[in-house]
C-alpha cells in the first residue's frame, strides 16, 4: 500500500521522530523509513505506539520511555548509542520533548557528543498557530502549571510581551482558569482547538471577554492560542523621530527595500509603515 523508497543511509545516533497528533495519515515517509531502520524505538506509551507501528507494518522493537522511567533507561540507551546503534524516540503524538519526555536523553547525548537528528512532522502548537490568524511570533507555554499562583506569575510575565501565545490544557481545566485568562488578556482574541486532525475536530474563535459563554466539550485534548496585544502592537507602529532621522540618512546610501528590512527588524515596526515613510521621503 505504501510504496516509497528513501535512499538515505542512516547515520548512527538518536532520531527525534515526530508522529501524527491524531490523523495517522499525517506521518511522513521519512519517519516510517527511520522507524523501520532503527534498532530500538523509545516510546512514551507502547500501547499507543504499537497501533501506529502496526498500521505501517513497522517491526522495530518498542521500549517504554516515559517521565517516570526515562532516567532509569538513560545509561542503557547511551551505551547502545555509543555502540553506533540507531535509536528513535517518539511520543504518543506530535514532536518528542515538546511538553513530552525526551529532554533528559537529548541533553545527555549532547554532553556525550552523540549525534541527535530531528525528523520533523506534526506539532499541535505550530498547527494551531498556523490557522489562528494571529502573529506568528508566538510564545509557547506547554501545559499550564497546576497551581493558581504559578499561572498568575506566568500570565503576568507574558502579558507584557507583544506575542501571541500557545498552551495545552484539558477541557475541564480551562473552565477553572477562565477568570485568570480574562484578567490578563481580556482585550485579545482566542482560538480554542479540540481534537485537531481527528474526526470530531473542533475550532472555536471568539474574544477572550466572551470565554464564559463558550461551550466546550469535556472530551479530547485542547490547544489554545491567544492573540498578540493589539494595543501594544499599535503603539509599536509609530516611528519615533530619532528613527525617522536615521531613515533619512540611510536613504542617501541604501535602497528602500534594504532600509525597510533593517529598520523593521531593529525597531519592531511594520515593514509597510517603514516602506511607506521611505517612499514619502524619497519623493
Amino acid at each position: 500500500m505504501y510504496n516509497f523508497k528513501i535512499n538515505n543511509i542512516l547515520k548512527p545516533g538518536l532520531y527525534c521522530v515526530s508522529t501524527p497528533i491524531g490523523n495517522l495519515g499525517d506521518i511522513t515517509f521519512r519517519a516510517i523509513d527511520i522507524l523501520n531502520k532503527s534498532h530500538i524505538i523509545l516510546s512514551e506509551d507502547t500501547r499507543v505506539s504499537s497501533k501506529l507501528l502496526s498500521k505501517f507494518n513497522i517491526k522495530t522493537k518498542l521500549l517504554s520511555n516515559h517521565k517516570f522511567n526515562e532516567k532509569k533507561n538513560l545509561n542503557n540507551t547511551l551505551n547502545l548509542l555509543k555502540e553506533k546503534k540507531i535509536i528513535s524516540i517518539i511520543s504518543d503524538a506530535g514532536t518528542p520533548t515538546i511538553s513530552d519526555p525526551g529532554g533528559i536523553l537529548i541533553k545527555e547525548c549532547i554532553r556525550n557528543k552523540i549525534d541527535v537528528f530531528p525528523v520533523p512532522g506534526s506539532s499541535a502548537a505550530t498547527a494551531a498557530v498556523s490557522i489562528s490568524g494571529f502573529s506568528n511570533n508566538f510564545f509557547f507555554c506547554g501545559f499550564l502549571p497546576d497551581k493558581k499562583l504559578q499561572i498568575d506569575q506566568l500570565f503576568q510575565k507574558i502579558s507584557n510581551l507583544n506575542y501571541s501565545f500557545v498552551f495545552f490544557i484539558s477541557p475541564k481545566k480551562i473552565k477553572k482558569v477562565t477568570a485568570q485568562i480574562q484578567k490578563y488578556f481580556n482585550d485579545r482574541d482566542i482560538l480554542i482547538t479540540r481534537e485537531m486532525t481527528k474526526f470530531h475536530e473542533e475550532y472555536i474563535r471568539d474574544k477572550v471577554k466572551n470565554l464564559n459563554n463558550i461551550k466546550i466539550s469535556e472530551k479530547g485534548e485542547i490547544t489554545v492560542v491567544i492573540s498578540e496585544n493589539s494595543i501594544l502592537q499599535n503603539r509599536l507602529q509609530v516611528i519615533e523621530e530619532s528613527v525617522k532621522k536615521k531613515i533619512v540618512k540611510l536613504l542617501k546610501k541604501m535602497s528602500i527595500k534594504d532600509i525597510t528590512s533593517k529598520i523593521s527588524k531593529e525597531n519592531n515596526i511594520s515593514k509597510k509603515i517603514v516602506y511607506d515613510f521611505c517612499l514619502r521621503k524619497k519623493k
